[in-house]
């Protein structure tokens, strides 16, 4: 029976129910309290673990606070990124970050997007870090776009991790003839939209137009398994993409049955962590990227999935061309 239905007739009642409010609300009140005690205890413990880490004192002050570090990727790019049978985000870049956020002493979280925004949401904040097989090029670093030349935004620092060329796949037992950049004149491929591998397919586009070859015609998708699937499904002739993941693409799709590379590897450079220029941010992660050379993590990464072919010996910052 609550109060306000129940009328007091004499003061002593009034009394004893205030006396009994009074009493509950204070143990309430310390029930809050040692709730908010015992939250406090529970955060002030984290933040002590993670103080531990050897170079949690190179973080920004913001990024010890929270104990995150939000990562911009696309993470549909086996096997730099991609999501599991689970669901889980693996792959060569989780893992680095794993190696990575132990010696900080806080957590990568990766976040999807689609490539070509990855340094419009660094730019706006909503990452801290853009980590997705992104090749370290001048132009990212000064912030032009490759095909005007304008400048389009401030440029980002990149800290270099692995170095990729790029690669041409067909289908299997049926490359086309195509065995250099240049068969490609006449003839149809497919791509991921803002790619080192788009640039230089519209790069060969106009030297074969320039030849009279006839332009390649290109299709551009939002990431590299649409565009395998529109290869796969004879809807072109070739594809390209960074040799990691070509390879895989060949190793994997259809039980290795799907896709053949053709050709050498060209223009190899590369992959740089992404950060907003003037971060406090850079110096932290090189630090942390030289510290897992030095201790062996990174070649585990690398030998796991791989790809040692393409492992740096250091963390050079803004190394690309």
């Amino acid at each position: 029976m609550t109060a306000s239905t129940t009328r007091r007739t004499t003061a002593a009642k009034s009394r004893i129910a205030a006396v009994g409010a009074l009493a509950v609300a204070g143990t309430l009140l310390l029930t809050a309290c040692g709730d908010q005690t015992e939250g406090a205890k529970k955060k002030d413990s984290g933040a002590s673990a993670g103080a531990k880490a050897p170079l949690f004192d190179q973080l920004p002050k913001a990024i010890q606070d929270k104990g995150v570090v939000k990562v911009g990727s696309d993470i549909a790019y086996p096997p730099v990124e991609f999501k599991d049978k689970s669901g889980k985000t693996v792959g060569i870049d989780p893992d680095l970050a794993d190696a990575l956020g132990k010696q900080l002493g806080v957590k990568f979280e990766f976040e999807n997007g689609t490539f070509d925004t990855l340094l419009t949401g660094l730019r706006s904040k909503r990452y801290d870090i853009a980590m997705s097989a992104m090749t370290d090029t001048k132009d990212r670093q000064n912030g032009v776009d490759g095909d005007t030349g304008k400048k389009v935004g401030e440029g980002v620092d990149f800290i270099d991790y692995f170095t990729a060329g790029v690669s041409i796949y067909t289908k299997k037992g049926d490359d086309k003839g195509i065995t250099t950049w240049s068969d490609l004149c006449g003839k149809k491929m497919v791509v991921q939209r803002g790619t080192v591998s788009h640039d230089l397919a519209k790069a060969e586009s106009g030297k074969c137009t320039q030849a009279g070859k006839g332009k390649i015609t290109l299709e551009a998708f939002d990431n590299d398994l649409e565009a395998q699937t529109r290869l796969r499904g004879g809807g072109a002739d070739a594809g390209s993409s960074d040799f990691p993941v070509a390879a895989y693409a060949v190793k994997t799709s259809g039980g290795g049955n799907d896709f053949q590379l053709v050709g050498e590897q060209v223009e190899a450079a590369p992959y740089g962590i992404a950060v907003a220029k003037n971060n406090p941010l850079t110096k932290a992660l090189q630090s942390a990227l030289d510290a897992i050379i030095k201790n062996g993590e990174y070649d585990k990464v690398i030998a796991k999935w791989g790809v040692a072919d393409g492992a740096v010996k250091e963390a050079k910052l803004n190394g690309g061309s």
